[in-house]
């Protein structure tokens, strides 16, 4: 299984000190060495960087941990590789441009099946199930609007009923992004922790590292991580139930319900 790390955050916040934690998962405290992915919003841009070599021997993710690279929403992905070689192809996370922005995806399971699911607008670069997956999801969303909905709430709708079908075909969490809203779906694994004042101590579980917010944040920033475990072993975590559907903007909770598997 992969692992999946999202940030939302009310100001430019850097990820830092929770991808120092999650590169460690990739081939030192954790079994995922087959690729690494990161991809920062700066308004209707990206950076993104990808690796098909472990994390936590990578000199390039070893930079971004002492990188701040600023951004109000960051997807990242570490894997081990069940469908598709060990490539850049087929490295988390993906993205594709959908309605004038950059969409990004990541995903943790296998779908196997979803493969058979024909596909039109949108196709693969790689041989994943994940990437067939997202290429799926944004063909429902292309037919259903031909521009965004004004409400966004319309197209969030379709992507959570895209999920309960794929969740039905095997394991499916995700993590997915236009830049402003972070929609995270969870069948198996998922959680989340919303950090705002009074801010205080976290330690991360993986690394030998410490940091104080109070000392890195205003008292009105609000940050909402999200990760398949908990990166911190002295913090509370909230732990998505199978089916939980939810979405973030700006740190906060602004969409969430649970569909039945």
């Amino acid at each position: 299984m992969c692992e999946l790390l999202g940030m939302s955050a009310n100001t430019p916040t850097d990820i830092c000190f929770s991808f120092a934690g999650l590169i460690e998962r990739g081939g030192r405290t954790g079994p995922h060495s087959d690729g690494w992915g990161i991809a920062f919003y700066e308004g209707k841009g990206t950076r993104a960087f990808h690796d098909a070599g472990a994390s936590a021997s990578s000199a390039l993710a070893d930079w971004l941990t002492s990188y701040p690279i600023k951004s109000h929403t960051v997807i990242s992905h570490i894997r081990q590789a069940n469908v598709g070689e060990v490539n850049l192809a087929n490295t988390h996370p993906f993205q594709r441009e959908l309605w004038g922005r950059m969409m990004t995806y990541a995903h943790n399971g296998q779908v196997p099946n979803i493969k058979k699911q024909p596909l039109h607008f949108y196709q693969p670069v790689g041989e994943t199930d994940s990437e067939h997956g997202f290429c799926h999801l944004l063909d429902l969303l292309r037919s259903r609007f031909a521009q965004a909905p004004e409400n966004p709430m319309d197209w969030f709708g379709i992507v959570a009923n895209g999920c309960q079908e794929m969740s039905r075909l095997g394991v499916y969490n995700l993590l997915m992004t236009d830049g402003e809203y972070l929609i995270t779906y969870c069948t198996t694994k998922l959680c989340w922790i919303t950090r705002k004042a009074p801010f205080g101590q976290a330690q991360l579980k993986d690394a030998d590292v410490v940091v104080d917010f109070g000392q890195e944040t205003t008292p009105n920033d609000i940050v909402t991580v999200v990760a398949t475990e908990p990166l911190t072993d002295n913090e509370e975590w909230h732990i998505y139930q199978p089916g939980e559907f939810r979405v973030f903007k700006h740190g906060e909770s602004v969409f969430n319900l649970t569909l039945p598997i």
